[in-house]
């Protein structure tokens, strides 16, 4: 009897060994093609490079700022959020204050564009004048700050309240400006106000030369909108029109010092704008040169650290 049980046991195990196995169990072969094929597991995106540091004369305090719209990256970002004295790129939040209050159409009467072209392309200080007194001075600061999210960013002290060239300003919040107005500004304004800053004029119409630091660092397509104050109301060399656009060179070999938080005291040069075809990259170098510096020096030392610049999609001139 248990001779038999176990050959019937065989017999059913050899059974099923050699019949089809069950339907719920059946699945393809895989695909020698598909092992092959198959993508790997990805590897994870890598950081962004760090921004770049950058030598500064010494005894000149410089916040430097190089967006590439591109990578949508910081090239190089030394002291961007430390605030300078703006002068004339206070000018930017005063003519995009002006045309937000516009409505939709932004229809601007000649007279005001004909002051807003002059103030954008010359620098020209009574246009920025008559829009500050009409439009509520220091508030137009305020304003600005609040609706562009602009971080260091405040309207002149109460002791200077007509003044708009002690608006705070940072290089980190001019890129956030120039951001708004070619990435998120309602079409009129992108296309009015950069069609402006891409025909900067040589001369301011005080007749300081402006053609330091963006313009004759690189060749075109830029746009430029500068900065100066402190080197009094008469340049000692009055820009003319016709005169050659390049400035004097000069080596930079300091390496970058710490140098304390700069007072609004003192001469300041800045050139902020776009380089590059379709304005690929933003440039903001705002900077503080010791008290006594003169115009021609202060534009030989920022056109050199312009020069020096790691600027994505822009040809050094």
């Amino acid at each position: 009897m248990a001779f038999s049980r176990m050959a019937l046991l065989v017999v059913l195990v050899l059974a099923g060994c050699g019949g089809d196995p069950p339907a719920t169990s059946a699945q393809p072969p895989a695909s020698p093609e598909a092992s092959v094929t198959a993508s790997p597991t990805p590897s994870p995106t890598p950081p962004p490079p760090s921004p770049t540091t950058v030598p500064v004369a010494a005894g000149v305090f410089a916040g430097i700022a190089v967006y590439d719209r591109q990578s949508g990256t910081f090239v190089v970002s030394q002291r961007a959020t430390t605030r300078f004295r703006s002068a004339s790129l206070s000018k930017l939040l005063i003519a995009l204050d002006y045309l937000w209050n516009r409505g939709p159409a932004y229809s601007i009467p000649q007279a005001d564009r004909a002051r807003l072209d002059v103030m954008l392309r010359s620098s020209d200080d009574s246009a920025a004048s008559y829009f500050w007194k009409a439009n509520g001075s220091g508030q137009i600061i305020t304003r600005m700050a609040g609706r562009l999210g602009l971080q260091d960013t405040a309207p002149p002290p109460a002791a200077r309240p007509t003044a708009w060239g002690y608006t705070a300003l940072s290089a980190a919040d001019l890129v956030r400006i120039y951001r708004y107005l070619l990435e998120s500004a309602p079409a009129p304004v992108r296309d009015y106000i950069m069609g402006n800053l891409h025909q900067a004029t040589k001369c301011g119409t005080d007749r300081f030369d402006q053609s330091f630091g963006i313009p004759s660092a690189f060749r075109k397509p830029w746009s430029a909108k500068q900065g100066w104050s402190g080197f009094g109301d008469t340049p000692a060399n009055p820009c003319t029109a016709n005169a050659a656009w390049d400035q004097p060179r000069r080596t930079i070999v300091d390496a970058v010092a710490a140098t304390p938080t700069p007072s609004f005291a003192g001469e300041v040069l800045h050139t902020t704008g776009t380089v590059g075809e379709n304005d690929r990259s933003i440039v903001a170098v705002l900077t503080l040169h010791p008290e006594g510096t003169s115009f021609a020096k202060a534009v030989s030392t920022l056109t050199a650290l312009v020069r020096s610049l790691p600027v994505p999609g822009g040809t050094k001139a």
